[in-house]
């Protein structure tokens, strides 16, 4: 049985691509590197701010294993499997567990707007993925348009033994982690926030035990969780108000792209590239977040200098 304990910060990791749009994997290596360098616990890879939906099969495969030989012993990682089809998602999941992940990460089945899988469907899904032997977090995104309500993710909680954490980031994600942590009692093992910690420190008040964001500045947002979880709730709020800035303007003005672009003016990686449709970040906008990161000095911008 796996023994890994899931709490603290587990970043996704974003997505290196050349300028001509190939997958850069020197720069996957350097960026695994930089969030070692951060303190991060783990990290997560091929999430949606890995820009999953602009990789194709081919290259997941090649991502999932040079990122996990690269970090091999340095740093746990959790490989994103989500897939409409079971079947393609068990497979993931069996390749993640072959070259070494620690846990999968699995949003409902879902394809476009209307495409859903049922509650029965999903429980399905998770359970042939449960049988492959890692532990699952489960996605509660708005991205996906699928209810998961308390109840439901308490019985999959119960009756699907790998399902060991929970990434929650839906509406009213404070309340949904309180219901269910009360509810779920030991079976909830892994309550995580997500949404880069736009709601972090009412997600911990609820009780999640960590938060998997962005790696723009797990450095400066670790810090956050650890007072919170010693019992120093007054030093957690300052920690988090003082980059809260930060964190709001990632969310609200820049997405996944933010961590790109400040991974390429400190060094990280030789591009910010995002492939077509996705437009590149206005540099405006950019510099705005630089201005905001460079009084904290977070590791970003030091690493490659």
């Amino acid at each position: 049985m796996n023994k890994q304990k899931f709490d603290g910060i587990w970043p996704v990791v974003p997505t290196s691509f050349k300028e001509n749009g190939a997958v850069d994997y020197a720069g996957v290596r350097n960026i695994l590197d930089c969030m070692i360098a951060q303190g991060v616990d783990g990290g997560c890879i091929l999430a949606n701010y890995s820009e999953q939906f602009l990789i194709s099969d081919e290259e997941r495969f090649e991502i999932t294993k040079k990122s996990l030989e690269h970090v091999k012993g340095r740093m746990p990682l959790i490989v994103t499997i989500s897939h409409f089809a079971t079947k393609i998602a068990v497979e993931r999941a069996k390749f993640a567990k072959e070259q070494g992940a620690i846990a999968v990460m699995l949003m409902p089945p879902y394809h476009g707007a209307l495409l859903k899988g049922s509650e029965q469907q999903t429980f399905e899904q998770v359970h042939a993925v449960g049988e492959v032997g890692l532990p699952i977090m489960l996605q509660d995104a708005p991205l996906s348009g699928v209810e998961l309500s308390v109840d439901f993710l308490i019985k999959m909680a119960k009756e699907i033994e790998m399902v060991k954490m929970f990434k929650i980031e839906s509406v009213n994600a404070a309340e949904k982690l309180r219901d269910l942590i009360t509810r779920g009692g030991e079976n909830v093992e892994g309550p995580f926030d997500g949404e880069e910690g736009i709601t972090l420190l009412a997600d911990l008040d609820a009780g999640a035990v960590g938060s998997m964001t962005s790696a723009l500045i797990p450095d400066l947002i670790r810090p956050v969780i650890l007072n919170h979880k010693v019992g120093d709730r007054d030093m957690a709020e300052r920690t988090y108000h003082d980059i809260l800035p930060i964190i709001n303007f990632e969310n609200r003005q820049c997405g996944f792209r933010a961590t790109k672009y400040a991974m390429k003016k400190g060094g990280v990686i030789g591009s910010d590239f995002s492939r077509h449709p996705v437009s590149p970040l206005n540099p405006r906008v950019g510099e705005t977040l630089l201005n905001l990161l460079r009084p904290k000095k977070p590791v970003i911008l030091e690493w490659g200098k």
